[in-house]
């Protein structure tokens, strides 16, 4: 869609540690008893710490793992099994011995030689293998990756028609694979950093080195590393840290995609993303309002009916923002702009109802929360009974028995429908909802009207990483408005243009 500006850094090995992130180095000793008491220390009481202990030619040697990360049988052929069989004798030290089985033993494709134990344990809590040598001071680190995780699978939240049925698992490494398979070109880069101070997660930022902001990454890598958190359990976590500082608003422009497809288009626009060890989702910066209109599947259609699904999706937000609010302030200080059949049905159900129209819409809306956030937590064997209960007591039973109108429930239940076209957009619509319907009830159209206004300053004013978060349309961009008010064909879409500035580049102005 819209292009941000050029050039990057390499990236590094996705299990390479940050050594600025580290404090302080514990040097690896010589003795090997040294050296695996301090990793009985380090792990005391734990039952996940395995070391077995051998011998190389009469030397002490010993490899450390962590149960249930590595596998077995790559350990056991790949490692064990060529060193205890190699019979050479040519090796005069322990170190080049260590050298010796280091260059021409092991057959292990990822090696790291480290030679403090902060670098070794990251890499043993990664999947790795570690071989220690008696009076050697290096600690040799193989990739074994081995422990189990969930298959690839559909994305739940983000369903596409026409899409791939592939989405993000927890596993960091699978992630970059589903990235890599879609883009095979070598400027995509993965570099690796090190968040949490306790969990001590891998996160790794993926972008397209020819493509991407200077700029914005650095600001990224600053705003990553500046993380005060000690856990990092999900993407929100983070999300919270790469915010504008001073910002407020409902609206985030960070955004969110469980779909390799949907990351791979944005990264291929200068987007950065970031990708999280455990979370199978990731993280899109910057990310633009518009965005939330648009999904894969509009580009898997006809520009036509895509155009058309563009502009229902718009109207559909601002139903489920502003309607409530609307119905109440009409009903309560205008109800004469009202056809006369409707406001005689509309009289007759206040009349029936022991609640102010205002306190009405407040009380169906709160239930409707409940009944949704109830139906996200129960089991889905009982998921089903919040559907019956809504629509028999909530519903139908409620209306009959004058507690709640018709009217009212018809506003809600179309807000409600409305609110699930733009799902992204959820959390958003319904603060807004609530605000809405009290501005209207106490300040009438004027108030809504004032509120809407505040609301679209506030979308214009954000921006983030210097990009406006209401880009193309202000600042406007007549060629950026071809994916925004329609959906031009793909002859247009994939046509570069020239002599015209992209988002990034006006922000740096």
């Amino acid at each position: 869609m819209l292009e941000l500006v050029r050039k990057i850094i390499l990236g590094k090995d996705s299990y390479q540690l940050n050594k600025k992130d580290i404090k302080t180095f514990t040097p690896v000793e010589k003795s090997l008893d040294k050296n695996l008491l301090y990793l009985k220390n380090i792990f005391s009481d734990s039952e996940d710490l395995t070391i077995r202990e051998f011998n190389i030619q009469d030397k002490k040697a010993a490899v450390v793992t962590i149960e249930g990360m590595i596998d077995k049988e790559t350990l056991t052929s790949s490692v064990m099994m060529p060193i205890l069989k190699d019979t050479s004798t040519h090796e005069s030290t322990q170190e080049d011995q260590f050298r010796y089985i280091r260059d021409n033993i092991l057959a292990t494709s990822e090696q790291y030689e480290v030679k403090n134990f902060e670098e070794a344990l990251n890499y043993m809590m990664s999947g790795f293998a570690l071989i220690i040598l008696d009076e050697v001071p290096s600690i040799l680190a193989l990739g074994l990756q081995g422990f189990k995780f969930r298959s690839i699978s559909e994305p739940v939240a983000e369903v596409m028609q026409k899409g791939s049925r592939e989405g993000f698992v927890e596993t960091l490494k699978v992630n970059m694979t589903l990235i890599r398979r879609r883009i095979k070109n070598p400027q995509l880069k993965f570099e690796s950093m090190t968040v949490g101070q306790i969990s001590k997660t891998n996160v790794s930022l993926c972008y397209l080195k020819d493509t991407v902001s200077d700029k914005i990454l650095d600001e990224i890598r600053k705003k990553i590393k500046n993380a005060d958190l000690k856990y990092l359990l999900a993407a929100e976590y983070l999300a919270t840290y790469l915010e504008e500082d001073d910002s407020f608003s409902v609206f985030s422009s960070v955004g969110f995609s469980e779909r390799p497809d949907t990351v791979c288009g944005k990264i291929s626009e200068g987007r950065v993303a970031i990708l999280i060890d455990g979370v199978p989702s990731a993280i899109i910066v910057p990310y633009l309002f518009i965005e939330y209109f648009q999904t894969l599947d509009d580009y898997a259609v006809r520009p036509y009916f895509a155009t058309l699904t563009r502009w229902l999706k718009y109207m559909a937000f601002i139903i489920s923002t502003i309607l409530p609010g609307m119905y109440v302030a009409l009903g309560t200080f205008n109800p004469e702009v009202f056809p006369n059949k409707l406001i005689n049905k509309i009289a007759v159900a206040i009349g029936d109802t022991p609640f102010p129209i205002l306190l009405e819409a407040i009380i169906i809306h709160f239930v409707y929360e409940i009944m949704r956030e109830a139906g996200l937590r129960l089991p889905r064997t009982l998921g089903h009974a919040v559907s019956i209960v809504g629509a028999l007591v909530i519903g139908e039973t409620a209306v009959e028995a004058g507690l709640i109108g018709a009217p009212t429930l018809m506003v809600v239940a179309l807000t409600a429908i409305s609110s699930y076209v733009i799902p992204n957009l959820y959390e958003a619509a319904a603060v807004l909802r609530f605000v809405f319907i009290l501005i209207g009830g106490t300040f009438g159209i004027v108030g809504v009207m004032v509120l809407f206004s505040v609301v679209l300053l506030n979308i214009c004013a954000k921006n983030n990483f210097g990009v406006p978060f209401f880009a193309p349309v202000t600042p406007f961009n007549l060629k950026g408005m071809r994916d925004v008010a329609v959906r031009a064909s793909w002859k247009i879409l994939s046509r570069k243009y020239e002599k015209v500035q992209n988002v990034s580049d006006t922000a740096d102005e």
